[in-house]
């Protein structure tokens, strides 16, 4: 593979990464409103952890738990409005006054969508996993797919 030994595409993901990261986020925080959401971000970190593995820079670790995370925060912010007296994932809305940026909403979909972006980015980091996996427990090489034929 090219990309490991290659020192014009480890910086350029390197460079590449932050800009990715500010695109995730903002994806993240604009989903609401406008095109985007936990899923999409989740999409751009899967992809910048995609890169960063191919170009041997970083390997991924810890999906079962980041999965575990997501799981468990988007049922947590699905059944809270059950203790209201609400609906399932009904949404809370609370602004704020912030001294330079004025007034500021969110909601409880985001800690959602952090949830949804949880999951979606061990799911790349599984299929990372899953993919660098040669056989079941044993390591499987051309020599043993031959079978010897006796004289």
């Amino acid at each position: 593979m090219i990309a490991p030994s290659s020192p014009m595409v480890r910086t350029g993901i390197q460079v590449a990464t932050p800009l990715a990261v500010v695109v995730g986020i903002y994806l993240l925080f604009a989903g609401h409103n406008n095109p985007g959401g936990g899923f999409a971000a989740g999409l751009v970190f899967g992809a910048i952890v995609v890169l960063r593995s191919v170009a041997d820079i970083q390997q991924p670790s810890r999906a079962r738990e980041l999965m575990a995370f997501g799981v468990l925060l988007v049922v947590i912010v699905a059944a809270a409005p059950l203790l209201w007296g609400d609906l399932v994932l009904d949404q809370a809305v609370v602004s704020t006054k912030v001294p330079l940026l004025g007034k500021v909403k969110s909601g409880s979909a985001l800690p959602f969508d952090i949830g949804v972006t949880a999951i979606v980015v061990g799911l790349v980091m599984s299929l990372l996993d899953g993919l660098g996996q040669t056989g079941r427990g044993t390591d499987l090489d051309a020599s043993d797919d031959r079978t010897e034929v006796a004289a």
